[in-house]
């Protein structure tokens, strides 16, 4: 016989339709005032028993929830369950049967076990055990021998009772809206109705039974995430908890890369480079601007002769050559005319300094490769500018001072800085018959570099000026032989 809920079930179905009503309306209110993830509806179907007195037969269930986490392990969920179980003790000659109509409402707390181990990889899978507590009403016909040894029929009405509910599940992630799962459920009924759900409490021999009846429903779950996956991320019980802390970690070091960013490669960042996109390997300055020494209009890349700059009247060529000199060719730059053209370049900026001491405004900078000192094939053509000034002005001193970036120990540092200083100092003197009394050379730790980037080619350099009386030779860093070859 078919049970028919009276109208105290459907007064329980009312209450727990409700309930679900008003946790979704709920959970929607939260998600609106703080976007962050998506919410779970699910449906399921599947198989019913009771674990009780009587062999349980196979019955049918259905079930619905919703499902919103509180973390990236934890969960609250909504259930609504309605279901016929069955069982039937065969041939034992007890004559025990019976049917029973099940609705149930739970609420849920779940935690996602997969999330305990801390990664960034985005799971396919998520295991979960869950644990709550519910109402349910449930209606039994049954049927047994009796006292008489005759078939006799009973039924139980429907009354509210309450329960505890355990379980597990396995979730499959199809995308990010969707995914399905199997899982299990096991109901122990609260109270005087606990053992009764089977519609018997004794066991054959007519002694009461030593454990309650137990309801168990298997289901697949189809399951879909609700919200806007432009604004808010698939709920937190699949996203992983390292992967949330390492994409925060990856947006810095974006932010970070853009703030050091040099795109032309010149090493001066970005953010103060006034010329971002020269071409690779052109000399700048500290401000990324292509350098024009003599600034007579071409480029020092371009300029055959970088460090001549024309007088007034003087036109030079597109290899900054000065094509009708006022004064005969080949006698260079005397240190009058040096000083003329640091006076009008200091007049043109307001400064009041000492002659002497911005005389090498216009004369070039050597840089070097990583640990190394030895003179590059490309600035050969520089240091013979150099030396041309320098047999121009036959009195003229000239400090050379070696530089380092901010990789490596500071004492190896110290004496790569000064063996960068004195090759070049004998470069000129052996290639270009230089007095070595006529060059100075100095050294400077790591602390003085150009650009904060500590690897940057533009802090390995050598830099000139123009000697002062007060100007003296530096000794080798400790540990330096200043007549080794190497070593730095």
């Amino acid at each position: 016989m078919i049970l028919k809920f009276n109208p105290l079930m459907n007064r329980i179905t009312y209450h727990f339709i409700s309930l679900l009503c008003l946790g979704v309306l709920t959970t929607s209110l939260n998600a609106q005032t703080n976007p962050k993830d998506m919410l779970e509806i699910g449906v399921q179907g599947g198989v019913m028993y009771v674990a009780g007195d009587v062999t349980p037969v196979l019955g049918y269930g259905g079930a619905a929830h919703i499902r919103k986490a509180t973390d990236n392990l934890f969960s609250l969920r909504l259930d609504l369950m309605g279901g016929k179980v069955q069982g039937d003790n065969g041939n034992d000659g007890s004559m025990r049967t019976f049917e029973t109509d099940w609705i149930a409402g739970s609420v849920i707390g779940q935690f996602s076990l997969n999330n305990v181990r801390f990664d960034r990889k985005q799971k396919k899978f998520n295991y979960s055990a869950f644990a709550g507590v519910g109402g349910n009403g449930y209606g039994t016909t049954y049927t047994t021998a009796g006292n008489t040894g005759q078939p006799r029929n009973g039924t139980i009405e429907s009354e509210i009772a309450f329960h505890a509910v355990f379980g597990g599940s396995i979730a499959y992630r199809v995308n990010k809206s969707f995914n399905i799962a199997i899982e299990h459920q096991s109901i122990k009924v609260f109270g005087n109705r606990g053992d009764l759900v089977d519609g018997i409490n004794r066991e054959n021999g007519g002694t009461k039974s030593v454990f309650g009846d137990i309801l168990n429903f298997t289901s697949l779950q189809v399951n879909f995430n609700i919200g806007n996956p432009a604004s808010q991320s698939e709920p937190l019980f699949w996203v992983s908890p390292g992967n949330q802390i390492m994409s925060e970690i990856d947006e810095v070091k974006k932010r970070q890369d853009a703030a050091l960013a040099d795109t032309d490669q010149d090493g001066i960042i970005d953010a103060i480079d006034q010329e971002p996109n020269t071409p690779a390997d052109v000399p700048v300055d500290t401000k990324g601007r292509t350098l024009d020494s003599d600034k007579d209009g071409v480029p020092d890349y371009k300029d055959v002769e970088p460090y001549y700059p024309p007088r007034a009247g003087e036109q030079v060529n597109e290899d900054g050559v000065v094509i009708n000199p006022i004064s005969p060719a080949g006698s260079g730059v005397t240190e009058g005319r040096v000083q003329e053209m640091i006076d009008e370049a200091l007049s043109q900026y307001g400064l009041t300094e000492p002659k002497n001491n911005v005389a090498e405004w216009f004369l070039p900078m050597l840089h070097f490769g990583r640990s190394s000192y030895t003179v590059k094939y490309s600035d050969y053509g520089t240091l013979a500018s150099v030396a041309r000034m320098l047999k121009s002005n036959p009195s003229m001193r000239l400090v050379i001072t070696g530089f380092t970036d901010q990789t490596g120990q500071e004492s190896f540092n110290e004496g790569l800085s000064y063996q960068r200083a004195l090759s070049v100092a004998e470069h000129l003197v052996n290639q270009h018959g230089i007095g070595r009394g006529r060059l100075v050379v100095q050294w400077k730790g790591q602390a003085e570099a150009l650009v904060p980037s500590a690897a940057s080619y533009m802090n390995r350099r050598v830099e000139f000026r123009v000697a002062s009386g007060s100007d003296v030779e530096m000794d080798p860093p400790v540990g330096t032989d200043k007549n080794s070859e190497g070593g730095y």
